[in-house]
């Protein structure tokens, strides 16, 4: 599974690339968007093709997932240990964490968790630089959830992810910082389909 999460603010041409990222085989988009109204990011979820939204995860403005058939919610971190998931027992849920303890320790209501950082990070210079998730990994002992990884992943140490006890990856940073996010997302999801 490759999963693309957006780029915080929005940019040019980004539900138009959202749209042809889905044509080329994307598995799930992240919409994260932490500064924008409700109503834009209605507009924003709108420019996206509907034959895509079930495809889709929203970060935030939760309320929107019935106006648009959305059944896909993510959850961070403190909003999980506050317990915010338990109110959308209909909806498939994901969550973030940073350590393989926290993993090993999710139950069974979560279908998959982003397990970050990788590798250095991408998007956010500097965080990650010490990383040992991917050491750790082999330390997974939760299997009812599935395992994403996530942070300065591209498509030039995909295969150093898969060798790994994983179910998929995702990609921000590598599509989003890149001037030809289309050609990358192929090659990307090309060495994955090649593991």
């Amino acid at each position: 599974m490759i999963v693309v999460i957006t780029p915080e603010e929005i940019i040019q041409n980004e539900t138009e690339l959202i749209n042809e990222l889905f044509q080329e085989g994307l598995d799930l988009l992240h919409i994260r968007k932490p500064f924008i109204s409700l109503e834009e990011m209605a507009d924003f979820i709108q420019k996206i093709d509907s034959a895509f939204h079930s495809q889709l995860v929203l970060h935030s403005h939760y309320d929107l997932a019935k106006d648009f058939k959305i059944s896909r919610l993510h959850f961070r971190g403190i909003d999980r240990q506050n317990g915010l998931h338990q109110s959308f027992k209909d909806k498939i849920i994901s969550t973030s964490v940073h350590d393989i303890e926290t993993f090993n320790g999710l139950g069974n209501e979560w279908e998959y968790a982003f397990v970050s950082p990788v590798f250095p990070s991408i998007s956010k210079k500097g965080y990650g630089e010490n990383s040992i998730i991917l050491n750790d990994i082999i330390r997974r002992e939760n299997s009812k959830v599935k395992l994403i990884a996530l942070g300065g992943i591209d498509e030039s140490n995909i295969h150093e992810v898969f060798n790994n006890d994983i179910d998929g990856l995702a990609l921000l940073g590598a599509i989003w910082e890149n001037n030809k996010p289309i050609q990358i997302f192929k090659k990307c999801r090309q060495n994955a389909l090649s593991q």
